[in-house]
C-alpha cells in the first residue's frame, strides 16, 4: 500500500507504479466532437448509473464483504460542481484534479486502484492501474479486469455521443 502515483513523462497520465510493476493496466482514448474536461467527462458518465453496474456492485459487495472487503455501493450519479483533492466521489478518493487531469483512487488491503481521466484538446483518455496485495486481490481482478476494459470502451463511445 505504499505505492506512489507517478506521471508518465510526456503525458497527463498518472498510474500507481511503473507499468511493468502493475498487475493491471488499461488505457483507452477517444477523440470527442468537442473538448471536455476530465471532471465534466466523469459527470456525464456518472449522471445515470447503469442498472447492470448497480447489480454488479451489489454482487461485488456481497461476495467481497465475506473476505473483509468494505462495501463500496457503486455509483450514486451525484457529482458536485467543484471537486477538491481529498474529497470523495462515491467510493473514490480524489488525489488530483485540474483542468486536464482527474485522478481517483481506492485502496484497501487486497488491492490499490487508480483511475486517471485526462484530456488534451478533443482527446480524452481513461487510464486504470491496479496493484494487488494478495491472492484475493489477484482473484478479484480475474473477472474485473476484462469487464473493466469493456466498460471503459463503452463509456468512451457513450461520452462521444453525449457531447456531440
Amino acid at each position: 500500500m505504499s505505492e506512489v502515483s507517478i506521471t508518465i513523462p510526456g503525458t497527463h497520465i498518472q498510474v500507481l507504479a511503473p507499468v511493468r510493476e502493475l498487475d493491471f493496466f488499461d488505457t483507452q482514448s477517444a477523440v470527442l466532437p468537442r473538448p471536455v474536461s476530465p471532471l465534466n467527462a466523469w459527470r456525464i458518465l456518472m449522471a445515470r448509473p447503469k442498472p447492470i453496474m448497480t447489480l454488479a456492485f451489489k454482487i461485488r459487495d456481497a461476495i467481497s464483504s465475506l473476505f473483509g472487503v468494505k462495501k463500496i455501493g457503486g455509483f450514486s450519479g451525484a457529482v458536485p460542481e467543484r471537486v477538491q483533492v481529498g474529497q470523495m466521489l462515491d467510493f473514490f478518493l480524489v488525489e488530483h484534479v485540474s483542468a486536464t487531469v482527474l485522478t481517483l483512487t481506492e485502496r484497501d488491503r487486497h488491492l490499490d486502484v487508480m483511475t486517471c481521466i485526462s484530456s488534451s484538446g478533443h482527446e480524452l483518455t481513461i487510464t486504470s492501474s491496479v496493484k494487488t496485495h494478495n491472492a484475493f486481490g489477484r482473484l478479484y481482478m480475474l473477472p474485473v479486469g476484462p469487464a473493466h476494459k469493456m466498460i471503459v470502451r463503452q463509456n468512451l463511445k457513450e461520452l462521444a455521443g453525449a457531447v456531440a
